[in-house]
Formats: structure tokens, sequence, C-alpha cells
């Protein structure tokens, strides 16, 4: 098994003998042992996801739509972003603890919502809220997920992410599933009103519904560790998946032709219906797909609690802005409302520039189901932690006791506005 080793523990071992090293309570632990071997850093988990499963899965995860021109898009924001540390600032007391709705996180960063993680992580929508909770950051689950919502509940998840119809009935009935459930934080997503040209699914044999044929089997037999580990662990144990958490009842199994048509009409969703969700949800409503400031300004006023910047990880309109572009612009429009962002953070210097820019939370996808797909709980737990080290040794470096010294002077860019 495993050991635990303390982000302080590390930053003790890399440092010793320096003066000023002090310890912070309270920071994500990262794992140690022969599972983790080379894995050091998220871009790792990618690699190692690659290997493991089936070109099909890996394919629908990292992949975006079209060009993927949205997808290198988000990574080449951060990257056109420069660090401007200041110096002889005593950082040894420096906490990235984040209050986010009331409750107290670790780390600034949380597991973005992911569908279908359960074909690529035995269980995976529990591993990931597993590991969530036992670090004490925020996992949101996706409505596209494969293990009912409830299930979900009890291993630690308190936020849903839905993709709603504009069709009331609908609409009541999942809302108050979700809080019959007892999640607190409610996301509506609201930029995939058709689905994307994914070109890539296409061309690696991915289809939902999915459908067998020789390419698939062959696809799962050359990877035997996802095909006996996870795809005939999971229907020998748990039945054909389905998706359970698009409606207020079971939705169809993962084999159904009529996935598609049992998702809704999506392009029929307003504004309307997002303020009849605000009178209805009584816990923090958060809507994720936001790229206009007009559009966050109307959101505020729709009474939202919470902003996701986000082009959907560069899986739904091809050479949509990056979300990290358009945040400054966001956070002066969107006033009173907590704003946060998602799609290409990969390190712990990206979760500071996001800060620095104007976001309060920051969100993670991609490497986290890789982490779960290959090690289950523990290797997102050692995923969290390693980015949460990041953040730590960044901070130290950049001259920032606490994240609320982060402001728009530490950055220095020629694609973002910081005005």
């Amino acid at each position: 098994m495993a050991a635990t080793t303390t982000i302080e523990d590390a930053r003790a071992q890399s440092s010793a003998g320096a003066l000023g090293a002090a310890p912070v309570a309270g920071a994500v632990p990262v794992q140690t042992g022969k599972d983790t071997r080379g894995l050091l850093s998220l871009n790792d988990f990618d690699r190692a996801g690659r290997r493991f499963l089936p070109r099909m899965l890996y394919g629908f995860v990292a992949g975006g739509a079209e060009t993927e021109a949205a997808l290198r898009g988000n990574q080449a924001s951060f990257g056109s972003c420069s660090l401007v540390p200041r110096v002889l600032v005593d950082t040894s007391g420096r906490s990235q603890a984040t209050t986010l709705f009331g409750h107290r996180y670790a780390a600034p960063f949380g597991i973005a919502p992911m569908g279908v993680t359960a074909l690529c992580a035995y269980r995976g929508d529990l591993a990931l809220a597993q590991a969530a909770a036992a670090v004490n950051i925020p996992m949101v689950l996706s409505a596209s997920s494969l293990i009912p919502l409830e299930q979900v509940w009890q291993a630690g998840a308190r936020w849903f992410q839905a993709y709603l119809p504009g069709d009331l009935p609908r609409i009541a009935a999942l809302v108050d599933r979700v809080a019959d459930a007892g999640f607190e934080t409610l996301v509506l997503t609201v930029d995939i009103p058709v689905p994307a040209n994914r070109e890539n699914n296409v061309r690696n044999g991915f289809s939902v519904p999915l459908e067998p044929t020789f390419r698939l089997a062959w696809d799962g037999i050359t990877h035997p560790s996802w095909l006996f580990g996870t795809a005939l662990r999971t229907v020998l144990r748990h039945g054909m998946p389905h998706f359970e958490n698009m409606d207020a009842g079971r939705g169809p199994p993962i084999l159904a032709r009529d996935v598609v048509r049992a998702v809704g009409p999506r392009d029929r969703l307003t504004w309307e219906h997002l303020a009849a969700i605000r009178r209805r949800w009584r816990g923090s409503l958060v809507v994720k797909g936001i790229l206009s400031s007009s559009d966050a300004a109307l959101a505020r006023n729709a009474g939202v609690d919470g902003i996701i910047v986000s082009n959907h990880g560069g899986r739904q309109l091809d050479y949509a802005i990056s979300p990290l572009r358009v945040l400054p612009a966001i956070v002066e429009q969107a006033k009173g409302v907590a704003v946060m962002i998602d799609g290409g953070v990969r390190r712990g210097t990206d979760v500071l520039k996001a800060l620095a820019l104007g976001a309060e939370f920051v969100f993670v996808g991609r490497p986290f189901l890789f982490a779960a797909a290959i090690g289950g709980d523990t290797l997102v737990r050692h995923a969290a932690g390693l980015l949460s080290q990041e953040i730590d040794r960044d901070m130290a470096l950049m001259g920032v006791p606490d994240l609320a010294s982060l402001a728009s002077q530490h950055i220095a860019s020629s694609t973002v506005s910081l005005s």
C-alpha cells in the first residue's frame, strides 16, 4: 500500500538546510510508493492514461471538437502569461486554503464534471468523489455519469452538474431529485445546446451509444488491464451501465440506440428556464459555460451564486476563446458572484495565474480521470497532492503569503487584457 507523505514533509526534504522552512497546516497530501513512480505532474497522468485505456476511450477523454483549436488554445493561453514575483516577503506561513460557498477547502481547485467516467475507471465517479472528500476539495458529479447520484453523494460528492432540456417539468423533477439526495451546489452547463462535432471520436471508433464491433473488441483485448479490471468487472458486478442521472428517473443503458433522443431538446433552454431553476433550487446555483461578459451580467442578474468560465475543455465550439483570455472582463461584470474557471489547467502556476486574474477557484478534469482509471482513488489523491504541492512551492517563489495577495500585477501577458 502507498505510504502518505505530507506536502510539508516533501518541502522539508527538498530544502533541507534552508533558512525559514516551516510547515503549513492543512495541505493536501501526496502519495509515495511504486504505483506513483514516474507520476510527477498532471501531464504524466495523460501519458499513463494513453497506455492504459483503449484508443477509443483515451481519444474520447483527451480529444476536442473538429480541429481542436479551442483545446490547444486553452493551454496556450496559460503559456502566454508570465509571472512577476515579489521578493523578500515572509511566506513561511503561507496557506492555499480557500472558502467557497461557505465551505473551507484545502486548496483552490476541484475536480470538474466528466461524463461516462465509469467506462474509463472502475466505479469512476465513486473513486473521484471519495478521493476529493478525503483531501477536502470539491468534486462535481456529471449528469452523464453511470452511477446513481445518490450513491455518489454517499461517497462524498456535494456538487452536481446538470444538462437540462428546455422542458420545465423535466427540469423540476431533476432539480428535486438532486435536492432530495442532499447535494448543496447545482451546476447548470449552458454551452451544449447540440452535440459537438468530435471527429476524433469517429476516427477512434467511439460513439454514444456504444456499438459492439470487431474494432471495439480488439481495442479491449489489446488493453487487458482495462478490459478485466474495469469493463468486465463492472458488467459482472453491477450489470450493464446506464445513464443514471440525466433525468429524475433512470436513463437508457450505454448501448441503447435512443440515448440521444432521451437527452431532450437542450437547444430550447433559455434564461427563463434559469430563472425557474433559481426559484426552485435553494442551494448554491452555478452556471458553467460562460465566455461573454454580457452573459456574465445576465447570469448575475438572474441571481446565480457562481459562474464557471469555460469552453467545455475545447470539446464543444471549435475556436471558442480560451476562458483565461476573457476572465478579467467577466470578473468585472460579475461582481458579487463567485467566478471560477476551467480548461487547460495543468500546473500550479496555471492555478495561480487564474487566481491572479480574478478567479476564486479553478477546476481540473482530464488528469484526474486518467488518475482514477489507472489507480483508483489513491492516484486521484496523488494527483491532487502534486498540484497542491506545486501551488505551495510557487506561492513561496512568487512571494505570495496567501491567495488573497494575488493580483493582476503578478501577471505579464500579451494576450490577456488585464484592465
